[in-house]
C-alpha cells in the first residue's frame, strides 16, 4: 500500500505525542495524581489516537478501499463500504 509520505509523517507525529501523553498517564498513576488529572490527560490520548487512526483511513482510502486496485486494466474499481463502515466502527 502506497500512502501519501507528507500525511503519514503528521500521523507519525501525532502518534508519537499520543505515545508521549500515555507515558504521562503512566507517571500520573505512579504518583497518586487525582482521578480527574488523569482522566482529563487520557481523554487527550485517546482523541490523539482516534485522529490518527482517521488521518490514515482519510488518506488511505483510496488504496486500502478499493476493491479491484489489482484487476485487470479496464476494470471499474468500486468503493468496498462495508468495509468502510467497519474501519470508522473500529475507531468509535
Amino acid at each position: 500500500m502506497d500512502l501519501d509520505k507528507d500525511e503519514m509523517t503528521k500521523v507519525g507525529n501525532r502518534l508519537r505525542r499520543a505515545q508521549g501523553q500515555l507515558a504521562a498517564v503512566v507517571r500520573m498513576l505512579d504518583e497518586g495524581r487525582s482521578c480527574e488529572d488523569v482522566v482529563t490527560q487520557l481523554s487527550a490520548v485517546s482523541r490523539a489516537l482516534d485522529r490518527a487512526g482517521f488521518a490514515m483511513i482519510a488518506s488511505g482510502m483510496k488504496q486500502c478501499l478499493v476493491q479491484g486496485e489489482n484487476a485487470a486494466d479496464g476494470d471499474t474499481p468500486t468503493l468496498d463500504v462495508q468495509k468502510l463502515e467497519k474501519l470508522f466502527l473500529s475507531l468509535a
